[in-house]
């Protein structure tokens, strides 16, 4: 049975959250959506220092040093947590929660692809010293939606691998290559004759040689988050660095990049629920203080336009949000979530497009005026349709899984 129902402790910790959104990051979000490549260093040393704390605390158990019996263990929530806290946040700024320094999408390939001691050894510097990030690379110049269709390579030289490729779209890239303690996960081919089986993951280390930041991007929406170009030319790193196996088997390398996307994409649908939800509640807000009733158990003929599109953008953030959790749930519970992943981060960039774009039509003027912040949240909205793959890439994976067909099939 699927259960939502959030423990005292997950409750408080979400207070703590719409806290830091609403007194961190929504006072200087403007700001840095203004000056996009120039970093807020004391927000991103005030959320390292807020995320070490949070480290200590165990979700769902009693630290203190009561004498009572321990209470059954609550189930476990970590992917709902971070969908949870994930909206909090993004109702506070998109970017700059992308931009706060944790292992971000490479961690997420670790976690999904490396071993025990990989994820121990590549994850434990998050927890310690100063801020640093993870990153992701796999999109290429020459290939957008297919990832499936990597072409960088990574050739053993004894000890070591040389990578070479050029990666684009990094998010968080120049920070976790250049600016941190981080790394890079460059996806890479070690046999094109294995087709998808030969792609593997690597860690890269920041300022390894043969890796470099070549361009960051002028981006329409979450500005205050870097997006870089990384070209690796003949950039070696060590043989223990291939995330998990070197061999090259059928049922792993491509399938890797899936079970990443698999944990991600709930996440990318929460960021898309908190922008979502920022643009509704500015609206509620609003109309409330223009003295405007939202009626709602009534006949629907009798409801104005405001009220319908309204009660609309209320329908569809629930919708998406209901199956955001359903999808995290089932990561924390073991269960495949391919297709339920997919469903929610399609839903909910639909959904987040609709609502910030009805938000600034019902505003009229005000909500495409740079006063308030209306006009940046449904630039922001825009990426949730088209990062951690596309709303047609997603509706096509969606398909698959429904009529059981193969990518060779339905494509």
């Amino acid at each position: 049975m699927i259960d939502f129902e959030l423990e005292p402790q997950i409750l408080n910790q979400l207070k703590m959250y719409h806290m830091v959104s609403e007194q961190m990051m929504r006072p200087i979000s403007r700001e840095c959506d203004e000056h996009e490549h120039q970093k807020p260093t004391q927000f991103y040393e005030s959320m390292w220092s807020a995320s070490a704390a949070a480290s200590d605390v165990q979700i769902g158990h009693d630290k203190s040093k009561s004498t009572q019996p321990p209470k059954a263990a609550a189930p476990r929530r970590a992917t709902l947590l971070t969908v949870l806290s994930t909206e909090e946040l993004c109702w506070g700024d998109a970017g700059l929660y992308l931009s706060t320094p944790n292992p971000g999408l490479g961690g997420a390939a670790v976690m999904a692809a490396g071993t025990p001691e990989q994820k121990e050894h590549f994850l434990k510097r998050f927890k310690e010293g100063k801020p640093k990030w993870g990153a992701m690379a796999i999109t290429e110049p020459g290939f957008g939606s297919d990832s499936s269709a990597v072409t960088t390579t990574a050739t053993r030289d004894g000890d070591h691998w040389v990578i070479d490729g050029t990666k684009i779209f990094v998010t968080a890239g120049q920070m976790a290559a250049e600016k941190s303690e981080g790394f890079v996960v460059v996806w890479a081919t070690v046999d094109k004759s294995a087709g998808r089986a030969g792609i593997k993951p690597f860690v890269v280390e920041h300022n390894t040689p043969g890796m470099t930041v070549t361009r960051v991007e002028n981006k329409l929406g979450i500005r205050a988050s870097d997006t870089a170009m990384i070209v690796l030319d003949n950039c070696r790193i060590p043989l223990d660095n291939i995330l998990g196996s070197a061999e090259v088997r059928k049922e792993g390398g491509f399938k890797d990049v899936m079970a990443t996307f698999d944990a991600t994409r709930p996440i990318v649908a929460a960021m898309a629920l908190g922008v979502g939800r920022a643009a509704l509640d500015f609206v509620r807000d609003f109309l409330k203080q223009q003295n405007v009733a939202i009626r709602y158990g009534i006949s629907p003929r009798r409801l104005t336009a405001v009220e319908r599109d309204f009660m609309e953008m209320e329908v569809q953030l629930q919708a998406a949000r209901l199956l955001t959790w359903r999808a995290a749930w089932m990561l924390d519970t073991g269960k495949r979530n391919s297709l339920e992943a997919s469903m929610a981060k399609a839903k909910a960039g639909l959904a987040v497009t609709l609502i910030t774009q009805k938000a600034v039509e019902l505003l009229g003027p005000l909500g495409y005026s740079r006063k308030i912040l209306v006009e940046k949240w449904m630039r922001d909205a825009k990426i949730n349709d088209i990062f951690e793959g596309t709303q047609q890439i997603n509706m096509i994976i969606i398909a698959r899984r429904i009529l059981n067909y193969s990518s060779k099939e339905l494509n």
